[in-house]
């Protein structure tokens, strides 16, 4: 301890996202997140490259121009892998020996990744005790479970070294790479334990996890987006893609347009797959167990275009689950006056946020 107390540490959340950089610094105080700074830069949804660590060079760049901008005092960084890009799932194994348990999620990973394990990084997590596997003989009630919940989460080494490059380059110490989904976990549901369905509409892709205590049971990412209803306005509204991209983030716009009639129409038709995708995860879900069927307690939207009017109520009248839009500044200490900038900017950050949690929660 040094003569005036522990030194506080803060580290930055960045979010490498087709739609732009995002990156917030929070600062560790008595295991609150404090705010520092935070920093974005945006891009039309057909920028070219789609993903900025192909472009390691210019996107160290940018992370170095943002930086400067926002002031960041730290050079401690978390980044997430998007979730199109990371296998995820839970598996059942016997329970035996810390040897036999890895060689069993070796085994089983190998029948589920579809690419050598040799070319990926492979981590897991055992998060409970399961039911017998099938042909096992009943455990009785004194009996030790005869089997383990574990979840497992790989991705290519190849591109996490396009990650570590951009960001040693960018002169930043990559502390920890993880996935968006923990990140998006961490952000909006914190330590509550209720089964919820984030689905973050970012600008090409809608990532959807079902969490169930703090796990993510279920991973899906789309190929639709917030560019998809950007084109479809700008279809309707016969108006070029940037000037449709600009009205749609501003809710005022939409707003005015379509005054107290809820989702507008041309929202509606593009939404239904998203709608029928939703619904299939929640079957997937529910099927997860022999037992009594598992329920979704709620939805929390998040990302870019979660801010469009009675997206929240369209879902839950969809789907029937109640329906919100998730706050990922909720759990984060800022001054008052940043407060109508924090609104406005709100679900754009949520991955950054919970990235810059994870040291800190």
């Amino acid at each position: 301890m040094g003569l005036f107390g522990p030194k506080k540490v803060s580290y930055l959340g960045v979010d490498l996202g087709i739609g732009g950089v995002k990156m917030v610094e929070l600062q560790n105080e008595k295991g609150r997140a404090r705010l520092v700074t935070y920093g974005f830069t945006e891009r039309l949804p057909d920028a070219e490259p789609a993903n900025l660590v192909d472009a390691p060079r210019e996107t160290a760049e940018l992370l170095k121009k943002i930086m400067l901008k926002a002031k960041v005092t730290t050079t401690k960084a978390v980044t997430g892998l998007p979730v199109a890009s990371v296998f995820s799932s839970v598996i059942t194994i016997p329970k035996g020996t810390d040897k036999e348990q890895r060689e069993a999620i070796q085994w089983q990973a190998k029948k589920l990744i579809p690419v050598p394990l040799e070319e990926m990084i492979l981590d897991h997590k055992i998060i409970s005790t399961g039911p017998a596997p099938k042909g096992a003989p009943a455990a009785g009630k004194k009996d030790e479970p005869k089997s383990l919940q574990v979840l497992i989460t790989g991705a290519s080494k190849a591109m996490v070294q396009k990650y570590v490059s951009v960001f040693k380059a960018s002169g930043l110490d990559l502390v920890s790479l993880e996935t968006e989904a923990f990140a998006l976990i961490r952000a909006l549901v914190g330590k509550d334990r209720a089964t919820s369905m984030i689905v973050d509409i970012g600008a090409a892709r809608t990532n959807i996890i079902i969490v169930e205590n703090g796990i993510p049971y279920v991973t899906r990412s789309l190929d639709m987006g917030g560019a998809t209803l950007t084109k479809a306005m700008s279809k309707t509204m016969a108006m070029d893609i940037k000037s449709a991209e600009q009205m749609k983030c501003d809710i005022k716009s939409i707003s005015s347009i379509y005054p107290g009639e809820g989702l507008p129409k041309m929202f509606e038709n593009v939404l239904l797959p998203m709608v029928t995708e939703l619904q299939y995860s929640l079957n997937l879900f529910t099927g997860q167990t022999d037992g009594p069927a598992k329920t979704v307690e709620k939805i929390i939207i998040t990302g870019g275009s979660a801010i469009l009017p009675s997206l929240a109520q369209y879902f839950s009248s969809q789907l029937n689950i109640r329906a919100y839009l998730g706050d990922p500044w909720a759990r984060v200490v800022y001054s008052d006056e940043l407060r109508p900038v924090i609104e406005e900017i709100g679900p754009r950050y949520s991955v950054a946020v919970g990235l810059a949690m994870r040291d800190i929660e």
